[in-house]
């Protein structure tokens, strides 16, 4: 029998996963998708012959479930779906500050539980999602996941009570770039350059840097320095960033989504 991978959720983050699976070298009959809009679900039959079902019936015939859904959308789903989870079952979370603890204790005993912190670079397959066991979790579980979730990206195994500092670094993380990048063409245009030049500038910068630090392994502080030369220009900018603390100011932003993620999980 094929064994099914069913993804609960079609929104951006869900047929991210379809696709990349499907790209991955999954065929469409070991992979299920739920939708409820009839429109939405054509849609999705039409671009990746995949079956769309309900969230029950997906529950029903498939060996793993992938909960794609939005975390205020958590406790409805699994209402839905206990009725239909069986115990040799996987279950892999990619709510935001959903514990495994929350979704065990909706779930037959002894279900298997992940959970996972991905982030938006998914959708080019330059994702990267964390990992946490839950308590019914062993290896086979993990390297499941591991499985699903690298057809779009990395992935680290971490434990769950890091899972609020992961939200904060990778999971927000292209926000803060994303800002940075926005900051540095608006510094561009400010200085007379067209916004298509300063763009292009910026974004392979940023592409190139990324990939320099990936490719070389070596410290961002020591590729830093090899740019900053004794009185030169890149001196002169990185003094202006430490005298207005944007080190620090990072660091206070990224403890705030920290604690926002806690915030929201007790919630």
């Amino acid at each position: 029998m094929t064994s099914q991978v069913a993804i609960l959720g079609a929104g951006v983050m869900g047929e991210t996963l379809l696709s990349g699976l499907l790209r991955a070298g999954r065929r469409p009959d070991e992979l299920l998708i739920t939708e409820r809009r009839e429109e939405r679900a054509t849609e999705l039959r039409e671009r990746y012959g995949v079956d769309v079902v309900t969230n029950l019936e997906a529950a029903k015939r498939a060996d793993t479930l992938m909960l794609v859904v939005k975390p205020q959308d958590m406790p409805e789903l699994l209402a839905e779906i206990t009725p239909a989870v069986r115990p040799e079952q996987t279950v892999v979370s990619l709510a935001a500050g959903i514990t495994t603890g929350f979704v065990e204790s909706r779930l037959p005993e002894g279900v298997a539980v992940v959970r996972v912190m991905p982030n938006t670079p998914a959708l080019v397959d330059e994702g990267m999602a964390a990992i946490s066991r839950g308590a019914h979790c062993d290896e086979s579980h993990l390297v499941l996941a591991e499985s699903l979730l690298a057809a779009t990206g990395r992935v680290v195994r971490v434990p769950e009570k890091q899972q609020d500092a992961v939200t904060a670094i990778s999971g927000s993380g292209p926000a803060y770039l994303f800002f940075v990048v926005e900051s540095m063409i608006e510094a561009g245009v400010h200085m007379g350059l067209p916004r298509s030049t300063a763009t292009d500038l910026v974004v392979q910068t940023v592409v190139g840097s990324a990939k320099l630090l990936r490719e070389t392994g070596e410290h961002p502080t020591v590729l830093r320095e090899r740019v900053t030369s004794p009185g030169g220009t890149t001196a002169a900018a990185i003094r202006e960033l430490e005298d207005h603390k944007v080190r620090a100011a990072f660091l206070s932003a990224i403890e705030a989504a920290r604690n926002r993620s806690r915030a929201l999980a007790a919630e």
